[in-house]
């Protein structure tokens, strides 16, 4: 028996296989999600994962069961999924996802109509709810599947997107694409005819076995084989994403990896030429570049809480042009808010071919401005108890502190954000400050002490 409660976090449903998540309680969730969300249709997607087949079709039974007609739109990516859903006009669409998480795990993204999020505090504890307590009513007329592949569709939408000139204006660059054996590779080879240049695949082949490890280029230890690609081939830029690729992580021309707080700056600027006045929305982890080069760039920055849901929910409330996480989530208006690993890659090679500025060059100066950490993780006993250790450590020398999410503070030349994962059981930091690396390396150490 699956553990309904562990498997439901703040913004979606991930777990262990089958300890967490099998395959009755994908049926239950389809049951309560055609109860709970009252959806006509809904379209369901897949990830690479060995559990997605058995998950998906558990999953699109207890749909129908429900009285939902279904649509079987099989292996994707997650933004292939949401654009399924908003621009046909689907009631609810839902994921079968564990994204960067082991291989092992398995979990599932909820969208109403337009893509728009289900979390915890919108609908996804309730569905939970009606789990726990067997509120699973059957319909009386079982709904109908059927399958489809809106993929060239997404495709033209993605090269609509780069603006009037299209891929027309893309420079031919030499770029090492590592799909990580998940889903990207089939969605960027719609892309493929419609590009110029020399696109070097990586690890295309998808395979949920993960051969070459689990798709996270966060992991330091699952960089080497992009930056080495990238330096073999003399690649202009080097791009590889996560399991699902709504995430996209970028490698300069000398191999080194980009930490992606410094693109949300770049896209946010560049976007904003186009848009001045316009808000941007960033998470609270880092901080200072962003805002710093939206201002700049006629823009407003804005401060929302980590997370796919909860950003997409405030993109929507306050109308955002475009929202970026340091993980790597690029969040866009025009892509019905949703976040896209592709449309960033796009946007990049788009900047790049404008600027005729190679990815070091448009990062560099950034990077010495605001130096990073770079996220740093840590399994501890009691979150609760080391943020308060660390907080009254730092209190007198701080001149802001919030708790949007987590802990944040401030000290003037460097800050802080400390906070519990959401979806995994780490306490999480990242530090910065204002051009002073050996600062910012030496008090990285000093909350890490306090943390452990």
């Amino acid at each position: 028996m699956s553990d309904i409660s562990a498997c439901f976090k703040a913004y979606d449903i991930r777990g262990r296989v089958p300890d967490e998540l099998d395959a009755d309680l994908a049926r239950r969730i389809g049951l309560a999600c055609a109860a709970e969300l009252r959806p006509e249709t809904v379209c369901v997607g897949r990830d690479v994962r060995l559990s997605g087949p058995e998950l998906a079709a558990a999953l699109m039974d207890g749909l129908e069961a429900g009285g939902a007609d279904v649509v079987d739109t099989g292996l994707c990516g997650s933004e292939e999924l949401y654009h399924a859903v908003f621009s046909r006009g689907f009631g609810a669409g839902i994921m079968v996802t564990a994204s960067h998480n082991p291989a092992d795990w398995n979990g599932m993204k909820i969208v109403r109509a337009g893509a728009a999020p289900v979390s915890g505090e919108s609908g996804l504890f309730a569905v939970r709810d009606r789990i726990l307590a067997g509120d699973l009513p059957r319909a009386a007329r079982r709904g109908r599947r059927t399958a489809a592949s809106y993929r060239v569709e997404y495709a033209a939408l993605l090269l609509s997107l780069l603006g009037e000139d299209g891929s027309a204006a893309l420079r031919p660059l030499r770029i090492v694409a590592n799909a990580g054996n998940g889903c990207a590779w089939p969605a960027l080879s719609a892309l493929l005819p419609a590009l110029p240049g020399t696109i070097i695949p990586l690890f295309e082949r998808p395979d949920g076995s993960f051969p070459n490890g689990v798709p996270n280029p966060l992991l330091p230890e699952n960089r080497a084989a992009t930056s080495r690609a990238v330096l073999e081939h003399k690649a202009d830029l080097g791009a590889a994403w996560d399991g699902d690729f709504d995430r996209c992580f970028f490698f300069d021309e000398q191999g080194r990896f980009v930490e992606s707080y410094y693109l949300v700056g770049l896209l946010a600027a560049t976007l904003l030429q186009t848009r001045p006045g316009e808000r941007i929305l960033h998470d609270t982890r880092l901080v200072w570049n962003t805002r710093e080069m939206a201002e700049e760039a006629g823009g407003i920055p804005l401060e929302g809480k980590t997370g796919h849901a909860f950003m997409k929910e405030r993109m929507r409330r306050d109308n955002i042009l475009y929202g970026g996480e340091m993980s790597a989530h690029h969040y866009f208006r025009d892509f019905s808010f949703c976040d896209s690993g592709m449309l960033a890659w796009l946007l990049l090679w788009q900047v790049m071919s404008r600027s005729g500025k190679p990815l070091s060059a448009l990062v560099g100066e950034r990077i010495e401005r605001y130096p990073v950490s770079g996220e740093v993780n840590r399994s501890v006993a009691d979150a609760r108890l080391a943020q308060d250790r660390v907080q009254r450590r730092f209190a007198r020398e701080a001149l802001v502190v919030t708790h949007l999410d987590g802990l944040s503070m401030d000290m003037g030349d460097w800050r802080f954000n400390l906070r519990s994962s959401n979806t995994e059981a780490l306490l999480r930091l990242n530090v910065e400050s204002r051009g002073d690396r050996a600062l910012m390396e030496k008090k990285r150490d000093e909350v890490l002490a306090l943390v452990e």
